[in-house]
């Protein structure tokens, strides 16, 4: 959520910049809400000092032995226009955080302009695509092919966008998401948590998946729960609502989950494979920043998640991505992109963001950089460490082999007591 006081202060700088996300965002609803909750508080602040003078007089009256009555009934009256005034600015808050709560986040000043992925600007890039002395198949062909990845009776279990993984395929996405928990535990200096998989709605208000996106949730009918669709929810969730000692932050988290999406929107994209699915495993960063360390720990997030695919051996490169093709709650982001041979060319595997203090608001988190000083909001950062699943197809995909086979990388293989190959 945006800061309603620093809005209305910079209203111009802010129309303009979320105009560069690609959508039409009016700000007209806000301003007329913001204008009419200061004309009521000023008409409680009059009609309050009015009483308080009134009341003053009434007492007087008494004293004197004057009769008060009419002055007496006139105050009721004006108590009860506070009353109406108080009701009416309820209201008036309420649909200012309504119209805040569906407005995206401001793109840092440092995020390029542009309209969509044609407009990112590549970083970095590491390593080089696999040469193949054969034609390479995708991963949903590979994982079949070696009776690891089993996706018409994932199919005939719940529907299209599941997969069974079988034997190795199921040994291989464990040993990722260890993997994966131990490098950012250990070298990295997260700490792992493991959160609940259901959030209420007010966690995911906070996180700003709702109101918004509620068409990409699962709920669970009869409860005010919904299915994770990211573990950013929950680990966002820890601290709503409460106040942290500046002296302990960054605070810095990592979490396995699964995640469920509704992929509401992207019929026929990915349809295949392991992409795009309802249902899949990610290992998720999660900061709690001081404001003026937040883009610091932006880059080390980032890191974080490419020294995943460095170990791995995956050929990846890192995008800034511009203000049309960032999400709803980021100020900031870089994604990963994997090199991937069946597209001959690049997938996102991770997104790393910056959303300062957009969340914070939204679900009050706070801190006190000493015992008595003001409150501010923390800056959030979430980022993939990462996508388990999507980690798998580049796997079965970049290390397949002419003999059928897929080498397992080699940092994965204490993970697989030692296996070296899948053989179908």
């Amino acid at each position: 959520m945006l800061d309603p006081k620093y809005v209305l202060e910079h209203l111009d700088f802010v129309q303009n910049r979320l105009g560069t996300r690609g959508q039409r965002i009016d700000l007209g609803d806000f301003v007329r809400a913001s204008r009419e909750k200061k004309d009521v508080l000023l008409a409680v602040e009059e009609l309050r000092a009015e009483k308080n003078k009134a009341s003053e007089e009434i007492s007087r009256m008494k004293k004197e032995g004057a009769d008060a009555s009419s002055r007496i009934l006139e105050m009721r009256k004006v108590g009860d226009e506070i009353s109406g005034l108080d009701e009416r600015l309820k209201a008036v808050e309420e649909e200012i955080r309504q119209t805040l709560l569906n407005i995206p986040n401001v793109p840092h000043e440092s995020v390029p302009v542009g309209r969509g992925s044609e407009d990112n600007r590549e970083i970095r890039s590491w390593g080089t695509p696999p040469d193949f002395d054969f034609d390479p198949q995708a991963h949903w062909d590979v994982g079949e092919r070696l009776g690891i990845l089993d996706f018409e009776r994932a199919a005939k279990i719940a529907g299209s966008r599941f997969a069974v993984y079988m034997d190795e395929g199921a040994r291989l996405e464990r040993a990722l998401i260890s993997f994966m928990l131990d490098l950012h535990t250990r070298d990295r200096g997260f700490t792992e948590v493991l959160p609940p998989f259901m959030a209420n709605a007010e966690t995911l208000t906070g996180t700003g998946h709702l109101p918004r996106f509620k068409q990409d949730l699962f709920k669970l009918e009869g409860f005010d729960w919904y299915l994770i669709p990211t573990a950013e929810v929950p680990l966002t969730g820890l601290y709503r609502n409460e106040i942290l000692d500046g002296g302990v932050l960054p605070k810095r988290f990592v979490a396995y989950t699964p995640c469920f999406r509704s992929e509401a929107g992207s019929y026929g994209k990915d349809v295949r494979g392991l992409v795009r699915q309802h249902q899949f495993n990610k290992v998720e960063m999660m900061i709690f920043s001081l404001p003026e360390k937040s883009f610091d720990e932006l880059e080390l997030m980032t890191a974080s998640a490419e020294e995943v695919l460095k170990r791995l051996g995956l050929h990846h490169r890192v995008v800034l991505l511009c203000t049309g093709d960032m999400g709803f709650a980021s100020a900031k982001t870089y994604d990963l992109e994997v090199w991937m041979p069946s597209r001959n060319g690049f997938m996102e595997i991770s997104s790393c963001s910056n959303c300062a203090d957009f969340q914070a608001r939204r679900s009050n988190i706070r801190f006190k950089r000493e015992p008595k000083a003001k409150t501010e909001f923390v800056h959030t950062l979430n980022g993939s460490g990462l996508a388990v699943g999507r980690t798998v197809s580049a796997i079965l995909e970049n290390f397949q082999q002419k003999d059928g086979s897929v080498a397992i990388p080699e940092a994965l293989r204490p993970y697989m007591n030692g296996l070296e190959r899948i053989l179908k």
